[in-house]
């Protein structure tokens, strides 16, 4: 049976714990309003960019660029977006059980994120690059990581390119999800699009007849790589929101743990303490009855 003395020890040990956690609870929070706010305003932008898209390829007849044809490499590239630091419950474990799903022979990975590139790196994985990005991640971080997706892809190195990722839904859930960045499929209706979009019928519910110059087909070919940079930007607002709000509720179930531990130690720590001054009493007791 511990002592008074192990218990005071492991009560205190178990405070500072909370309050650290405690203090992350509140950093995590104020980071995640900032990030969820950030990826719910880039959605209208999204939605719009699918819609102007619908309209260029309703004009551009017989379009062909190298992002819509398949490639021709034999591997295919995944992007793994994860966060940089840990402490956010399950969210980087979900996701690499996604990825060992894939057939990692036929796959060459790109990492944003330190705990995707120790991941792969552990698992032996063919990494190709590692990106970092901020905690409000810029357009240029994501506009990189685009850019050598598409290279690959252009040069034949690889068929496709998938981004993972952990979609945000709701403070409290979050999903890794699988998405289809390269080849850019069915255009015409924007399928592979991003957050915010809307389904074809809706797209094409527009009567409005719209004139490109010099074409809808260059138009068209200058705003596919822009639509790809946006996609990658903001897939990575999707992952920094999951991300702190992960954390945050990871933090605040810690808090809560660490409470009910210190409620549960006092109890404890109370009943021993009892039963020692109650030993005492009695053997004060004896000892007077004793002596008569």
């Amino acid at each position: 049976m511990p002592s008074t003395r192990d218990i005071r020890r492991r009560i205190k040990s178990v405070k500072n714990t909370s309050q650290i956690t405690k203090a992350m609870q509140m950093v995590a929070a104020s980071k995640m309003r900032r990030a969820q706010q950030a990826a719910l305003a880039g959605r209208p932008y999204a939605n719009l960019m699918n819609q102007v898209l619908a309209e260029v390829t309703a004009g551009a007849g017989d379009f062909n660029h190298p992002l819509i044809n398949p490639g021709k490499g034999s591997k295919r590239a995944v992007i793994v977006v994860s966060s940089d630091k840990g402490l956010c419950g399950g969210l980087n474990s979900n996701l690499f059980r996604e990825v060992t799903k894939i057939d990692t022979k036929e796959t060459v990975y790109i990492s944003a994120g330190r705990k995707a590139a120790q991941f792969l790196a552990r698992s032996k994985s063919d990494l190709a690059a590692e990106f970092s990005y901020k905690d409000a991640p810029e357009f240029a971080e994501a506009r990189a990581i685009s850019k050598m997706a598409q290279e690959m892809f252009i040069k034949g190195e690889v068929s496709g390119v998938d981004i993972l990722f952990t979609n945000f839904v709701t403070t409290l859930e979050q999903h890794p999800e699988l998405r289809t960045f390269l080849p850019v499929g069915e255009i015409k209706g924007i399928e592979a699009g991003i957050e915010g979009e809307s389904s074809q019928k809706e797209l094409e519910r527009s009567q409005v007849e719209f004139l490109f110059e010099p074409n809808a087909g260059d138009v068209l070919g200058n705003l596919l790589p822009h639509y790809l940079n946006f996609q990658m930007y903001q897939i990575l607002l999707e992952s920094k929101a999951s991300e702190h709000s992960a954390r945050m509720v990871a933090m605040k179930n810690a808090t809560d743990n660490a409470k009910q531990i210190i409620k549960d130690l006092t109890l404890e720590y109370n009943k021993l303490r009892q039963a020692m001054i109650t030993n005492e009493l009695l053997e004060i007791t004896s000892a007077a009855m004793a002596l008569g």
